[in-house]
């Protein structure tokens, strides 16, 4: 008897009908998930892995895992991989249309209606900074109960926070999955996971290599093309390429790398771009549309089209190049002892991340951390919707104004 996902979920349902449904879900993730890269994850966790059931709790761990190796938005990217597993390609383009098109509309009108955020939104945002304290803390207590049952791991996970605290570097992330492998490697090297589940990719594997033939393509071509044509719009994509390119750690290693690409371009003054900074904290969604509200303002609608499409694409590009691959590979004993270290490691990146940025910039006074608490356990022991917490925490932030 095969042990796939979709057989074990029981999914019969027509291809379209699979990418309306992912399309569905995903909407109103995108609605709901504040609290940038780390806290989707737990949204991710919380609606597709707890309440669904669209994927083993163990081929999540190691999507999450693959997709902080690579560069590119990693929350989009698990959502991305997540859509095409359960409705193929065009499921992908529906997981993505569904995450990023609700905050990508609500940067258009703060570009187009907005020259700031109003200052009583500072106490919505805080609200909102709470219910990410509560969707991580709810993320590292889920997820460290399955990926670092025992000393071992836990010592992986602890060892990998306090590398991510101690060194603030683009690069750390990366460096730290590199030594939990080589741990993974040391340690459980003739780890074998009992019934492991099919990762089950509907995409070829000559269509991937096609994808990495394309990223790479364009990482070399477009800025001769750039230099060549002289065309705006193919500057504003080739620069926006790049940044989705290069970019390790998530959503907030982008904007210094956005600034350098559009300040001293004369795209736009420091002090819109500040402003468009603002507005995406305020949103839900993954960060990266940040780039919608700078293309917006420096080229309108079109630019707009042109900086969002250009900073995914990468993200696209390589999920679908790595996917058909990572199935066979996380089933060789060596490999698996290496996610074995790898996954403990994303439970400690995961804390480093409660910690800092996301509890430090957030638990100023008991009263927070006591609505933080009400919020976890409206999660985790209540097992109410997110929507809900994240409603709890807004109003919360009003009552501060």
């Amino acid at each position: 008897m095969k042990n796939n996902i979709l057989e074990e979920t029981g999914h019969k349902k027509s291809s379209w009908e699979s990418v309306i449904e992912v399309l569905l879900v995903s909407t109103k993730l995108g609605l709901t998930s504040f609290g940038g890269p780390i806290a989707h994850l737990g949204y991710f966790h919380n609606e597709y892995i707890r309440r669904r059931k669209w994927m083993d709790e163990q081929s999540y761990a190691d999507l999450v895992a693959l997709c902080q190796f690579l560069p590119g938005p990693a929350s989009s990217q698990v959502g991305i991989g997540i859509g095409i597993m359960r409705a193929g390609l065009w499921g992908g383009v529906a997981a993505w249309i569904g995450f990023t098109l609700p905050s990508v509309l609500a940067l258009l009108i703060f570009a187009f209606t907005l020259q700031g955020v109003d200052s009583g939104s500072a106490s919505w945002i805080h609200g909102l900074k709470l219910v990410a304290v509560a969707i991580v803390a709810y993320a590292v207590w889920g997820m460290g109960q399955k990926l670092a049952p025992d000393r071992t791991r836990v010592t992986i996970a602890i060892i990998a926070a306090t590398i991510t605290l101690l060194w603030h570097s683009a690069w750390s992330q990366v460096t730290v999955m590199i030594l939990a492998g080589l741990a993974g490697l040391l340690f459980f090297k003739h780890h074998q996971t009992p019934g492991l589940p099919e990762f089950r990719v509907p995409i070829s594997r000559a269509l991937a290599i096609a994808c990495w033939s394309v990223f790479f393509g364009l990482l070399i071509l477009l800025p001769i093309l750039r230099e060549g044509t002289g065309s705006s719009l193919l500057a504003l994509f080739d620069s926006f390429y790049r940044s989705g390119s290069l970019v390790f750690g998530g959503g907030h290693v982008v904007l210094p790398l956005l600034e350098k690409e559009v300040i001293p371009a004369g795209w736009m003054t420091e002090e819109a771009f500040l402003t468009g900074y603002g507005a995406t904290q305020a949103v839900p969604g993954p960060l990266f549309t940040f780039a919608t509200y700078l293309g917006a303002m420096i080229a309108g609608g079109v630019g707009a089209v042109v900086a969002t499409i250009a900073i995914f694409l990468p993200a696209f590009l390589l999920v679908i190049g790595a996917l058909p691959f990572w199935n066979s590979l996380r089933r060789n004993s060596k490999i698996q002892g290496m996610l074995v270290g790898v996954n403990a490691a994303v439970v400690g990146i995961l804390l480093a991340a409660l910690y800092n940025p996301i509890w430090t910039s957030t638990i100023f006074a008991p009263l927070d951390f006591a609505v933080a608490a009400i919020l976890f356990i409206m999660l985790e022991h209540w097992k109410l919707p997110p929507w809900l917490v994240v409603v709890t925490g807004a109003l919360y932030g009003l009552l501060l104004s």
